[in-house]
């Protein structure tokens, strides 16, 4: 018996899809008249500072949230993380379908993974799922990046491959962004920025008041219905890691499953 070749990382790698934060952003560094406020700006210039900020972090914790109705077990239903630009995060994935969810903490190279019985049913082929989970229940799975399963699931850790992604996505089509009034997000007063396209609407939800970072985003229709919260811009990522005693080697995992 043997665990699946890192299909779940396919459905993890997907939350790279946080290129869709910033659409439209153009690539003017004129900013010509700079205003004062973050809501005297135009939707475009607003835009484009958030995206600054979002490259600029040095970390950030992410909530994602989807209810599509496309998503399947390998995917991610929902997913919350504190990441940065050096690899290392911590926090939880969840699986859509049923699929189950992991708890995940990454230091440089070092990967503890604690996955719940359903995430192993699905993992795990053949019908022995139940039994991976009943002999690692509650206990992580410790490995390196050099371990395919591992490997796989930790690639959503890397900050600057998410920021890359939308660096590279945007583009010039700057006229469908549409400024709406302030309103107030999880206690932060926000600037919404509205597009549709493609039969979907999305909105970027932009700190109105000192630095314009993006606090929120959203993605609805054709199937799609997606919601993306930011935080804790610069905030440090925990260092504490799993004991020996929270934890089984990923090569005896391999040992027990084979003998299951």
């Amino acid at each position: 018996m043997s665990l699946k070749s890192g299909r779940a990382a396919t459905g993890v790698c997907a939350a790279a899809a946080l290129a869709l934060l910033v659409p439209a952003c153009s690539s003017d560094d004129d900013d010509g008249d700079k205003k004062d406020k973050t809501s005297d700006l135009s939707a475009q210039e607003i835009s484009d500072k958030a995206k600054q900020e979002l490259l600029d972090a040095t970390s950030v914790h992410i909530k994602l949230e989807e209810k599509g109705t496309d998503a399947e077990k390998d995917d991610p239903a929902s997913m919350d993380l504190t990441l940065d630009r050096d690899g290392n995060c911590t926090g939880k994935l969840t699986f859509a379908a049923g699929g189950g969810s992991a708890d995940l903490v990454k230091r440089g190279d070092k990967v503890w993974m604690k996955p719940d019985s359903a995430f192993w049913k699905n993992q795990v082929p053949g019908g022995d799922g139940a039994a991976a989970a009943e002999l690692f229940k509650s206990r992580y799975v410790h490995g390196s990046t050099s371990d395919p399963l591992l490997k796989g699931l930790s690639e959503v850790c890397d900050l600057k491959k998410l920021q890359k992604s939308v660096d590279e996505d945007s583009d010039d089509d700057t006229d469908k962004l549409k400024k709406g009034e302030v309103t107030t997000v999880d206690g932060t007063k926000v600037i919404p920025l509205t597009s549709t396209e493609d039969g979907k609407e999305k909105t970027l939800y932009v700190a109105s008041e000192g630095k314009p970072y993006l606090i929120r985003a959203t993605e609805k229709g054709d199937g799609e219905d997606k919601t993306t919260t930011l935080s804790d811009y610069g905030d440090p990522v925990p260092t504490k890691t799993p004991s020996a005693g929270e934890s089984v080697d990923i090569g005896k995992l391999q040992e027990q499953l084979q003998k299951t």
